[in-house]
């Protein structure tokens, strides 16, 4: 029986996890974690047989997790993550066991036949080693022991996807922020517009401000937001305003009082 616990600062992504694993009757969760801290409390109070650790959590993230645990106490881990295709590569390449997110059945099960089939004798020491390759080809520098991951802060150094949630009517749709287009305010609700599709969601242009990734979405009229990366052209107006034209063709309007913007766009 492998005793699992869960770690990820999202309570859905916890949620979910643990629903999938239901179906593997040798997978016994014993408990989750909402951060680093508790995820090395309770490793060392409930000694887990695996880890399914989300890498990028506030504060204390999944790399910092691993850097705080001793080789006796290092359970068998793997990954989740959001990285992008080079990351996901490299996590291969130095056989570093992960799921990407979202989570798919067939990837999980394959995450869990390689945990059940790899020995536990001088694992810690072997899944450290690999750690520190994937850290080393990843920050394009070598680091020579996991101690440095605190000097490098790796979790840094690799960004996740920064993603929106949607929520509307029961459902709940995970977006890629750099994938959105723009956002406009229609009264009470927010209407995200994604590669041609558009979203609802009930919330302020306030609150929605505060979810969003500021290199990649940023306000510039009181009821709009534009992803600077889809910016194609920008042309000034005789009253000091501004037209941004997108990718898609669409255009928007700069106004003065979010004049200080334009430096997003240079």
């Amino acid at each position: 029986m492998l005793n699992t616990l869960i770690v990820d600062d999202e309570a859905l992504a916890r949620r979910g996890l643990k629903h999938r694993l239901q179906s593997a009757s040798d997978v016994h969760v014993i408990g989750e974690a909402r951060n680093g801290r508790e995820a090395v409390e309770m490793i060392r109070k409930h000694a887990p047989d695996l880890v399914f650790l989300d890498i990028q959590m506030p504060g204390m993230d999944g790399f910092d997790v691993v850097r705080a645990l001793e080789p006796d106490e290092m359970p068998a881990i793997v990954f989740v993550t959001a990285f992008d295709e080079f990351a996901i590569k490299a996590f291969d390449a130095n056989a570093v066991d992960y799921i990407l997110k979202p989570i798919e059945d067939d990837r999980l099960k394959s995450a869990l036949d390689r945990v059940r089939k790899r020995s536990t004798d001088k694992r810690a020491s072997k899944d450290r080693k690999s750690l520190l390759r994937l850290v080393s080809e990843l920050a394009g520098e070598p680091i020579s022991s996991v101690e440095e991951l605190g000097v490098k802060k790796f979790g840094k150094i690799l960004k996740e996807p920064s993603r929106l949630a949607i929520k509307d009517a029961g459902k709940t749709t995970w977006v890629d922020q750099q994938d959105i287009e723009w956002i406009d305010a229609a009264g009470d609700y927010m209407c995200v517009h994604v590669d041609g599709e558009t979203h609802i969601m009930r919330k302020t242009m306030k609150q929605l401000e505060k979810e969003l990734d500021p290199t990649i979405l940023q306000r510039v009229h009181r009821s709009t937001i534009v992803n600077v990366g889809r910016v194609k052209q920008m042309q000034s107006h005789i009253n000091g305003e501004y037209f941004l034209t997108l990718q898609s063709g669409h255009t928007i309007k700069l106004s003065r009082t979010y004049k200080d913007k334009l430096k997003h766009f240079s």
